[in-house]
C-alpha cells in the first residue's frame, strides 16, 4: 500500500455537491460525524471487523442515515481512508512551512514527523493500511507523472536543494514513502504511541538508504518548498 499520492493537490474530502448550502451544511456535519464515528470504531475492533450497524450505533443514527451516503461498509472505510489522507497531506505541509527546512533529509524527515504525529492524534489513522484488495483501484500501476507526492517532492529538492531531477529520483523517493509506510505502520501496530525503536529506525533506514545516492547532506536555504503543498 502506498501514500505517494497524499500531497496531491486535489482534495479528496468527501462531499455533497449540488444542494442549497444549508443542506450541504447539514449533509457535511452528517458524513463528518459518520466518519468520526467510523474512526473511533475502527481504533477499537479494526477494519476488518467493522460494519455498517456498529458505524451507525456509535454515530447515534440509524442504519438507513449511514446507508443514504454510503452503499456499505467499504464505501465507509474508502471515505475514511481518503480523509486521512488529505489530512496526512496537510500536516506534511505545515510541517516544512513551520520548520523550513535545510536539507533534503529535513523535509523528509519532517514528513516522518508529521506522519508519526498523525498516528499518535488522529482517530483512525490506521485506515491508511486498508487492504488495497478492498478497494477501488484507479489504474493498473501508479501514475508516477500525475502529482504524486514523489514527483512533487523530487521536484522541490531539484530546486531547493540541488538533487539531479530525473525518474531514479522520484523513483528512491517512492521507495522511501515505502519503507516509511511499512516501519511506521509496525511502529503503531501494538502500541497507540508508537515503538520508540521502530521510528528511530525508520528514520536511520531511509537517511541510509537516501544518503547512499544523494549524500553527504549539505544544507542550502530554501526558498519555497512550500510549493509541494
Amino acid at each position: 500500500m502506498s501514500h505517494v499520492d497524499f500531497i496531491s493537490e486535489e482534495s479528496v474530502a468527501p462531499g455533497t455537491p449540488g444542494r442549497a448550502e444549508p443542506i450541504q451544511q447539514r449533509s457535511a456535519a452528517r458524513l463528518s460525524g459518520l466518519l468520526d464515528a467510523a474512526a473511533a470504531v475502527v481504533d477499537e475492533v479494526g477494519f476488518d471487523r467493522i460494519t455498517t450497524a456498529m458505524i451507525a450505533e456509535r454515530a447515534g443514527a440509524s442504519i438507513g442515515t449511514v446507508y443514504r451516503y454510503y452503499p456499505d461498509r467499504v464505501a465507509v472505510l474508502n471515505a475514511l481512508h481518503e480523509r486521512a489522507v488529505l489530512r496526512l497531506r496537510e500536516r506534511v505541509v505545515a510541517e516544512l512551512g513551520t520548520n523550513k527546512p535545510e536539507t533534503w533529509w529535513d523535509a523528509v524527515d519532517g514528513a516522518i514527523t508529521a506522519f508519526v504525529s498523525l498516528y499518535r492524534s488522529e482517530p483512525g489513522f490506521r485506515i491508511l493500511n486498508f487492504a488495497d484488495r478492498e478497494r477501488p483501484l484507479i489504474g493498473e500501476e501508479p501514475d508516477l507523472e500525475s502529482g504524486s507526492f514523489s514527483r512533487q517532492l523530487a521536484a522541490a529538492f531539484e530546486e531547493e536543494f540541488g538533487l539531479p531531477q530525473e525518474p531514479d529520483l522520484t523513483f528512491r523517493l517512492e521507495v522511501a514513502v515505502e519503507l516509511a509506510d511499512a516501519l511506521l505502520s509496525r511502529a503503531f501496530q501494538v502500541d497507540p504511541l508508537g515503538d520508540e525503536q521502530f521510528i528511530a529506525e525508520c528514520r536511520r533506514v531511509i537517511r541510509t538508504y537516501l544518503e547512499s545516492f544523494y549524500g553527504p547532506i549539505v544544507p542550502i536555504a530554501p526558498a519555497s518548498i512550500e510549493q509541494i503543498g
